[in-house]
C-alpha cells in the first residue's frame, strides 16, 4: 500500500506543479491579449487619417505617374503573407489558417508563393503544394512588430521590382465576438480602381473641401506606403491577439482537466489511505481478540 500511496503522492505533486505552470501561462496570455487589442484600437484613428488623406488625393486627382506606380497589373503571380504562430499550445490556430489559405488561393489563377510569419505556420504550409517564399519570425511584443513589417514591405517591393509577383494577399486570424477567432484575407496589391472608388466614396467629416498641398504625387505615394504599413501592422496585432486568445482557451481547458485529475487522484489517495487504516484497525482488533481468548 505504501508504494501505491507514494506513487499517488508524486502524481498529485506533479499535477499541482503543472497546474501552476498552466495558471501562469493563462495569466500571460490574458495580459498579451489586452496589449494587442489595445494596439489594434489605437490604429483605428490613424488608419482613418490615412484613409482621409487618400480620399483628398483621389478627389483632387493624381498624376499619371503615381497611378502607374501604384497599379501594376491585376493578374499574374501572387505573393501571400500568412500570419501564424511561432509557439504551440494554440489548438487548431495554424491548421485552420492553412486550410483557409489553401482554399482561398486555390480559387485564384497564377503562380502562388507564400511568405510565412511564424515557425509553426511555416512547417504546416511546407506540407502543402504552395511554393515557399521568405520566412519571417513572429514578434513577441508590440515594439517588435514595426521592424517585422519593415522587412515584409522590403521583400514585397523587391519581388515586385523583379517581376516575381503582381498581386499580394494578406491572411491572418482576427478576434471575433462569440468565437475565439476567424480567418480573414485581404488583397493588398495592386491598388485597383475599385479600391480607389471605395475610398473616394467616404464622406469628408467637415464642410471644408480637402486640398493636397505641394507635390501631390509624393503625398499620394507616402499615404499608400502608410496604408500598406497600417494594414500589415493591424493584421499582425490581430493575429497575435487571436493566438493568445486561442492559447488562453487551451490553458482554461487544461486547467479544468488538471482540476478533474487532481480530484480523482485525491479521492483515490484518501480511499487507499482509509483502506489501509481500516486494515490496521482490523489487525489490532483481531490481535486483541486473540489475546482475550488465549487468557
Amino acid at each position: 500500500m505504501s508504494d501505491t500511496a507514494a506513487s499517488l503522492r508524486r502524481k498529485i505533486a506533479s499535477a499541482g506543479d503543472l497546474e501552476s505552470v498552466v495558471r501562469t501561462m493563462k495569466a500571460m496570455a490574458a495580459a498579451s491579449i489586452g496589449q494587442y487589442e489595445n494596439a489594434v484600437r489605437s490604429l483605428d484613428d490613424y488608419y482613418r487619417t490615412v484613409q482621409l488623406g487618400l480620399v483628398a488625393c483621389f478627389r483632387q486627382g493624381e498624376s499619371p505617374a503615381a497611378t502607374t506606380r501604384m497599379q501594376q497589373k491585376e493578374t499574374g503571380a501572387i505573393g501571400a503573407v500568412v500570419f501564424g504562430s511561432d509557439q504551440g499550445l494554440v489548438g487548431q490556430f495554424n491548421q485552420v489558417m492553412v486550410e483557409f489559405v489553401v482554399d482561398t488561393l486555390g480559387k485564384l489563377s497564377g503562380k502562388k508563393t507564400v511568405w510565412a510569419v511564424g515557425e509553426r505556420i511555416h512547417s504546416r504550409l511546407a506540407e502543402t503544394d504552395l511554393l515557399q517564399g521568405e520566412r519571417f519570425i513572429l514578434p513577441n511584443s508590440i515594439s517588435a512588430i514595426t521592424p517585422l513589417i519593415g522587412q515584409i514591405l522590403i521583400e514585397m517591393q523587391k519581388q515586385r521590382e523583379k517581376g516575381g509577383i503582381a498581386q499580394v494577399y494578406l491572411f491572418h486570424n482576427r478576434p471575433k465576438t462569440g468565437a475565439i477567432y476567424t480567418p480573414v484575407s485581404q488583397r493588398l496589391l495592386p491598388l485597383d480602381d475599385a479600391w480607389r472608388r471605395e475610398l473616394a466614396a467616404i464622406r469628408w467629416p467637415t464642410g471644408n473641401l480637402p486640398e493636397v498641398m505641394n507635390d501631390r504625387e509624393r503625398t499620394l505615394l507616402a499615404l499608400v506606403r502608410e496604408y500598406l504599413f497600417v494594414s500589415l501592422f493591424r493584421a499582425c496585432a490581430e493575429s497575435l491577439a487571436s493566438e493568445n486568445a486561442s492559447r488562453l482557451a487551451a490553458m482554461q481547458r487544461a486547467e479544468k482537466n488538471i482540476d478533474e485529475l487532481l480530484e480523482d487522484l485525491n479521492r483515490t489517495f484518501h480511499r487507499l489511505r482509509q483502506s489501509g487504516i481500516d486494515e490496521e484497525l482490523f489487525d489490532v482488533i483481531s490481535g486483541f481478540e486473540a489475546l482475550t481468548v488465549s487468557r
